[in-house]
């Protein structure tokens, strides 16, 4: 097992000094615009990386509706779990409440608005990223919004979500998708030259009847709720033969000079391995 100091981040900075309205222009090209060519781009750069470094695994694709509004509710460990989450469902594109200290410079400004994420202020109640969230909803997007807020600091989920999920599901009626990823607390060392294996389950979807208006005391209800759901299907997952064994060696080479495959050393059952591309899924029945 790693040491704490593999799992040692950089301090959070919670507080984005630069003003509210530095982050409009964001806003409104989120609002009015789907992800371009710079989402396919990076998507196409990303997958083989993720398949092949992380040797990532999906389970439960067809539990995300093929089409309509869709909030996906993972828990977060990792930078990287924008990838883990979003790069196998395909066609669907995935949008991001990305943290605001992501859009600095132009360059990379440029690739998180094209790309599809939108910034949310940490640490202040940031009412146009609600507004954003739900206009791409309206639309029939999909976003990817954690429960918890942040990253895990320990590599153990948190023990309470954060109310802004609540508020967006119920005011939108969007179906909620928890989402248990696994592995990606140890994907932060990268530079170490050491990926883990990741694997994400998509659990059933949770619908709430709409509320327009819901109480301060709503809210936190149903995110708890929705963070007990992501709870359960983790914790679930993890005491399964479902999953890749963590940490497993790189690939030797075998007798005859051949290079023996990655796979041969992933304990999963071939049945539970998604093979087919892209996976079919049918949309959930309505409610």
């Amino acid at each position: 097992m790693d040491s704490e100091e593999d799992l040692r981040l950089r301090p959070q900075v919670y507080l984005d000094e630069r003003p509210a309205e530095y982050f409009t222009r964001f806003h409104e090209h989120a609002r009015t615009h789907e992800p371009g060519w710079v989402y396919w781009l990076v998507k196409s750069l990303s997958d083989p990386y993720v398949r092949l470094a992380f040797r990532l695994k999906a389970y439960g694709l067809q539990k995300v509706p093929a089409s309509g509004p869709v909030i996906l509710a993972p828990n977060h460990f990792s930078a990287m779990d924008h990838w883990f989450v979003g790069i196998r469902l395909w066609p669907r594109r995935v949008r991001f409440m990305a943290k605001s200290q992501l859009f600095r410079g132009r360059l990379l400004e440029y690739i998180m608005a094209h790309g599809g994420a939108f910034p949310v202020r940490r640490g202040q109640r940031d009412e146009e990223a609600i507004k954003t969230a739900l206009t791409i909803l309206e639309r029939g997007g999909v976003i990817v919004i954690y429960p918890e807020g942040g990253r895990s600091r320990t590599g153990h989920l948190g023990s309470s979500a954060r109310p802004g999920i609540g508020r967006l599901a119920l005011e939108s009626g969007a179906p909620v998708v928890p989402v248990a990823v696994h592995g990606s607390e140890r994907a932060r060392n990268w530079r170490r030259l050491r990926f883990p294996d990741v694997a994400v389950r998509y659990g059933d979807a949770l619908r709430f009847a709409v509320e327009p208006d819901p109480s301060r005391q709503r809210q936190p209800e149903v995110a708890d709720q929705i963070f007990a759901d992501v709870r359960e299907l983790h914790t679930a997952a993890a005491h399964t033969d479902q999953l890749p064994r963590l940490n497993a060696p790189w690939p030797t080479a075998v007798p005859g000079g051949l290079v023996q495959p990655r796979a041969a050393w992933v304990a999963v059952p071939d049945a539970l391995i998604t093979t087919k591309w892209p996976p079919s899924r049918q949309p959930l029945p309505p409610a």
